[in-house]
């Protein structure tokens, strides 16, 4: 082997070491950007979830939720259309599973539980319309959640019944300024 072959390996080896450490340096820098930017979304979805506007949707949804005759049914529902948001950005992995859960899981659970208990609203809303993709992101996140929970803290032990806290979370909500 020559003094110039041996250069022209080492040339190529450094090139691929080059170009393999510039890719790897990109992907960290992108998931890194990825992560701001979750971050940063979620910081403004929270601002949003406590805007006046959506308090006022709140308010209306768990009065409703709470009431034992639910007859007349709120107009305004952009509080559960904000969760379907919420859970299809998690989902799709735009917004991070960790951090959603830690800025929403009381409101994702409770809000979930009163839809679904003690008349699961959910699946008669997909029964009558023919749609079983209604709230379905929504849907997904509660449970992701619920599961989560239940993994941390066993649920013979836990404080009170999965009804009986998204009541408390309810009963909150419906005292809101609106």
């Amino acid at each position: 082997m020559s003094d110039l072959d041996l250069a022209t390996w080492i040339t190529i080896l450094a090139t691929w070491v080059l170009a393999v450490g510039t890719l790897a340096f990109a992907y960290w820098q992108l998931r890194q950007n990825q992560r701001l930017h979750s971050a940063s979304t979620l910081l403004d979805l929270r601002e949003r979830f406590f805007s006046p506007r959506l308090q006022r949707s709140r308010k209306a949804i768990s009065t409703w939720l709470l009431k034992s005759d639910r007859k007349d049914e709120p107009t305004d529902w952009e509080v559960t259309f904000f969760f379907e948001l919420l859970g299809s950005l998690t989902r799709t992995r735009n917004l991070e599973k960790r951090l959603v859960r830690n800025a929403f899981s009381t409101w994702i659970t409770a809000y979930y539980t009163g839809l679904t208990q003690p008349i699961d609203l959910i699946a008669q809303w997909r029964a009558e319309d023919h749609d079983p993709l209604i709230f379905a992101d929504f849907e997904w996140l509660a449970r992701q959640i619920i599961e989560y929970e239940r993994g941390l803290v066993p649920s013979p032990e836990s404080p009170g019944s999965e009804l009986e806290q998204a009541r408390y979370v309810l009963e909150g909500d419906s005292r809101l300024e609106g």
